[in-house]
């Protein structure tokens, strides 16, 4: 038996949603625990998988905190799992611990990114020494990008031992062949006149959350010199506005007072959003491997993205995009503009994208080795297991 954790059910949606029949497959009873939220139940209901919704909240919340821990080891010690496979860092470092605490032989820490790396003050702090926490409890470690492993094992929180990268990278791959594929002509048309943009206008992109971590500060400065530089410009954001680590009310203002500016909000079917757009912008301070660039290669556009990690292993500087360094406002504008200019390398850097993206990234790849990996987990488990019980001589 598998308990997969995450702390909240949209992460199951957005990531699980091939993973979770591939392991009932292969014979894994599977188990879904995630905080409470509507999204629970339906995917459950989709996977096959039973779901148990714990008191699991994003934010730090001492008291409540303690109950969602109590809470899940109630959980566990009555699920007995083999294994458990926890996600984003407060799940990360409750599973890891209740599962410590119950001794669960293997136990798997999905590492998507270091939040710790853009926090201030105390919560750095505390964030960091959940990070550390969380990979020491853990026997096995999954990066969700070498990169992301690399500084896994640079700043001391794993040892190479226990890290380990999917595939690739990535969590589950990019649907490239079916959802996220080249807008023909009349569809291109038909996004732009869904948002009120002329067919013939050039647009930028961002999608992500709109806070000052995804480099929306700085993108709305480049985007000043851009729109005056170019006066069809549209620039289309999807995403959430959220009230962590948000971004300066001034800059919030002057996106919501831009005629040239599309704040979609969230919107989770994005490939017809994606074929409004010219050029994707994600100019991030961290990202564990930058999903949305893939998603956006995949589509056959080019990305001008911050050089940071996991960006730097899902876009191919020169040949996929462009990287620049982060919060380099000039060089971002410059290379989005060079993409707005010139169509021909648009194009090429695109075509170059979406090959790389069927090529590394199919998600029958990502589940497949997932998969193997839980077979190979188990069956050092279970040699460990037997070698310990065996009588000494």
């Amino acid at each position: 038996r598998a308990v997969l954790m995450a702390t909240s059910p949209l992460f199951f949606r957005w990531f699980m949603t091939g993973h979770v029949p591939a392991l009932r497959a292969a014979g894994w009873d599977v188990r879904l625990v995630s905080g409470p939220g509507p999204e629970l139940a339906p995917f459950a209901a989709q996977v096959g998988a039973p779901a148990h919704p714990v008191a699991l909240e994003r934010e730090i919340r001492p008291l409540a905190d303690l109950r969602a821990l109590l809470e899940l080891l109630a959980l566990l010690k009555r699920l007995r799992p083999e294994l458990v496979h926890a996600s984003t860092p407060k799940a990360g470092l409750f599973g890891m611990l209740a599962a410590w605490l119950l001794r669960v032989p293997v136990r798997v820490y999905h590492c998507h990114g270091l939040r710790y790396e853009t926090a201030r003050g105390p919560l750095r702090l505390v964030l960091a020494a959940a990070e550390r926490v969380a990979c020491g409890l853990a026997t096995q470690v999954l990066a969700v990008s070498g990169s992301l492993a690399e500084a896994l094992v640079a700043r001391g929180l794993a040892p190479a031992a226990k890290v380990t990268v999917l595939h690739l990278g990535s969590v589950s791959g990019v649907e490239a062949a079916h959802r996220f594929v080249p807008a023909p002509p009349a569809a291109r048309r038909a996004a732009r006149a869904r948002l009120g943009i002329p067919p013939e206008a050039r647009v930028l992109g961002f999608v992500g959350r709109v806070v000052r971590d995804k480099g929306i500060p700085e993108l709305w400065r480049a985007w000043l010199g851009l729109r005056q530089a170019l006066p069809d410009l549209h620039w289309v954001l999807v995403g959430p506005v959220e009230d962590g680590d948000p971004v300066p009310p001034e800059v919030l203002a002057g996106l919501r007072a831009d005629p040239r500016v599309h704040l979609t909000g969230q919107d989770e079917d994005t490939p017809p959003l994606f074929a409004a757009m010219d050029v994707v912008a994600l100019p991030s301070f961290r990202e564990g491997f930058g999903l949305v660039t893939a998603e956006a290669g995949a589509m056959g556009l080019p990305v001008v993205a911050s050089r940071v990690t996991g960006i730097v292993d899902a876009v191919v500087d020169g040949e996929t995009g462009t990287l620049v360094p982060a919060g380099d406002e000039a060089a971002l504008a410059a290379a989005l503009r060079r993409y707005l200019t010139d169509p021909a390398l648009a194009a090429r850097h695109g075509a170059a994208a979406r090959a790389r993206v069927l090529r590394d990234y199919p998600p029958a790849a990502l589940e497949a080795a997932l998969v193997e990996r839980y077979r190979a987990w188990s069956a050092a488990s279970a040699t460990a297991a037997t070698a310990s019980s065996s009588p000494t001589r």
